[in-house]
């Protein structure tokens, strides 16, 4: 079976709240000693993901201009 991958769309400050989140519950399982492997994952995808750019459509041709 397929691993299922979801997608989110964050502005700047919802990716700085999550990864603020993501690095304070790592800073708690350190403090218990606990394995932080998969937090660890998630944090720097959450850190590294791609912007994704605004495409902006043409609605003349090169040869024409709007007066």
């Amino acid at each position: 079976m397929k691993e299922e991958i979801k997608v989110l769309e964050l502005d700047k400050y919802e990716q700085g709240i999550l990864i603020n989140a993501l690095n304070e519950f790592r800073n708690k399982l350190i403090k218990e000693g606990r394995e932080t492997e998969y937090v660890d994952e998630v944090l720097l995808k959450a850190i590294d993901a791609p912007v994704k750019k605004k495409v902006l459509s043409r609605c003349l041709r090169r040869d024409e201009y709007r007066f």
